[in-house]
């Protein structure tokens, strides 16, 4: 992997993280665009890099992780009020873990098909533009433990790739009757833990499977500090805009941006299978 594809993978992670236009999808497609092979390493530096984006949630939002939430205190102590916050956290995600363990072969075999992820932009994308009028306005400003529940099942479909997590995550906030910017938020730091998880397992994975020493060949550890930096940065700039964005004018813009990007993936998958455009992408 050369530097500017670390960079350019870094960027398309730190922008789309966050953002309910699938991460996972963009990633697939930006390899493609690259011409780059789904090596091991591709495959964990894809992964570990998520860690970055995962340090701007913290770094944004230190006072909700480290500090009580004055609206949510209602008198508790301060123990009290943090462990509360984390409880909510555990349980959002683990349906998440439940099912990721059981399909995790099924959910790296999808992973492969761009079709897939193409379909699953374009179905989502029509879902976006009608979901602020189907969940109306929601007013709760912080999820009950059931509501991280049935958030964190919610999550559990973007194992289909395609989806989006955030997309996912934030529909079932609103869904359970959240504001869009607590939905949004509570989708950011139920992310921490899933990410986390996620790139633990991967580099497990890795040294279980005695490839652990491929992040450590070469400039490979570099390429990886170097992308996890990016993607931190980036990742910043899209949280706040993000928040600012959907607050005021809600999730249609995204849906048809998920539409375009769709219907033109299928249409350059269709001409890669005529011949016509040269471009690697797998039709698994």
């Amino acid at each position: 992997m050369t530097w500017l594809q670390a960079f350019i993978l870094a960027v398309v992670e730190g922008l789309t993280e966050f953002l309910p236009v699938s991460s996972t999808g963009h990633m697939i497609i930006a390899e493609g665009a690259l011409g780059m092979e789904s090596t091991p390493f591709v495959k964990a530096f894809t992964v570990i890099i998520q860690f970055g984006a995962i340090l701007s949630v913290i770094w944004l939002y230190w006072r909700r992780f480290f500090l009580p939430n004055s609206i949510e205190r209602d008198g508790r102590t301060w123990w009290q009020s943090v462990w509360r916050f984390y409880l909510r956290l555990i349980v959002g995600v683990l349906p998440a873990v439940v099912l990721g363990l059981a399909f995790n072969d099924q959910i790296e075999e999808n992973l492969g098909k761009v079709w897939l992820v193409a379909v699953m932009l374009v179905v989502g994308g029509i879902f976006m533009l009608y979901c602020d009028k189907l969940f109306g306005h929601g007013w709760k400003t912080a999820p009950s433990y059931r509501n991280a529940f049935v958030i964190g099942l919610f999550q559990c479909i973007s194992m289909i790739p395609g989806v989006s997590r955030s997309m996912a995550t934030i529909v079932g906030g609103m869904q359970q009757r959240l504001t869009r910017k607590a939905a949004a938020e509570f989708s950011f730091f139920l992310a921490v833990p899933t990410m986390a998880g996620a790139t633990l397992l991967e580099t497990y994975k890795l040294f279980s499977h005695g490839e652990g020493n491929l992040l450590l060949e070469g400039n490979n550890l570099s390429v990886l500090l170097f992308g996890s930096a990016v993607a931190f940065i980036v990742a910043l700039a899209a949280i706040k805009f993000f928040i600012s964005y959907v607050s005021r004018y809600g999730f249609r813009a995204f849906g048809w941006y998920r539409i375009v990007v769709g219907l033109l993936i299928l249409a350059l998958i269709a001409l890669n299978q005529a011949g016509i455009v040269p471009i690697h992408l797998e039709m698994q």
